[in-house]
């Protein structure tokens, strides 16, 4: 399997909840207001013998021309955004579901961004994510999920094609849900923003900004222990440094 980091680049959020641009090079994060994270926003493609998958969606951000960035990014690996096949969302908060949609301001309508592609999301997280609102969820940006002919959402655990297996582990977020696909003997994991960086996995403590902490915690050394043993790949959403670790 082929992983290509899609990085949307660097940004610092706060209880703002907004996600703020930082050039790594020049600003100062003493400057931003106290308690600032800085964080990468950065979704995956992964191309598989039968798939094109993208894993979570970004931020929606578009670049000056009108061209939305992930699928910039996407057509900047040679990949045309009509060619992925399906997009595994792990939670609908703002920086990993603005991407699900376009909005055409001449036409003055939103459209799926992956047309040809089948949308996998968990229902409760979707429910959960149109009820609770801003400023994690950004309803509009992904409301067309409801309606929208390509869109299979899962509840509990599953497989897809039998080789992706998706679990809800919750922690994150209510309804947040997991990712392990496996290819002749490959492993990859996602576990979105319960394992968003890769020094969280080495380090045990309790975040505040996630619904259960402590689960968290718990799965993510959970988790590496089991990714020792069996060998797996881990993509890391918000790292910086090591977007991809392999045993």
């Amino acid at each position: 399997m082929q992983i290509i980091p899609l990085s949307e680049g660097s940004f610092t959020i706060d209880t703002t909840k907004q996600f703020i641009p930082f050039n790594l090079e020049k600003d100062d994060l003493q400057q931003r207001p106290i308690g600032s994270l800085l964080v990468e926003v950065q979704p995956f493609c992964i191309v598989t013998k039968n798939d094109i998958l993208l894993i979570d969606a970004g931020l929606g951000f578009s670049n000056t021309d009108g061209t939305l960035q992930i699928h910039q990014n996407l057509l900047d690996n040679n990949i045309n955004p009509l060619d992925v096949t399906k997009v595994l969302l792990s939670h609908l908060h703002k920086d990993h579901s603005g991407g699900v949609s376009k909005e055409d301001k001449v036409l003055g309508q939103t459209f799926i961004s992956f047309p040809n592609a089948k949308y996998y999301v968990n229902k409760h997280e979707f429910d959960f994510a149109m009820a609770k609102g801003k400023p994690s969820f950004t309803p509009e940006e992904f409301k067309i999920l409801s309606t929208a002919d390509n869109v299979l959402f899962t509840k509990g655990d599953g497989k897809i094609d039998n080789y992706i297996t998706y679990e809800v582990c919750g922690a994150h977020s209510p309804y947040h849900q997991t990712f392990l696909i496996e290819e002749d003997g490959q492993k990859i994991f996602f576990g979105g923003d319960v394992a968003p960086q890769y020094q969280q996995m080495k380090n045990k403590f309790i975040a505040k900004y996630d619904y259960d902490g402590k689960l968290c915690m718990e799965l993510r050394q959970k988790w590496w222990q089991q990714g020792e043993l069996e060998n797996w790949t881990f993509l890391f959403y918000h790292d910086i440094k090591t977007p991809v670790f392999s045993f």
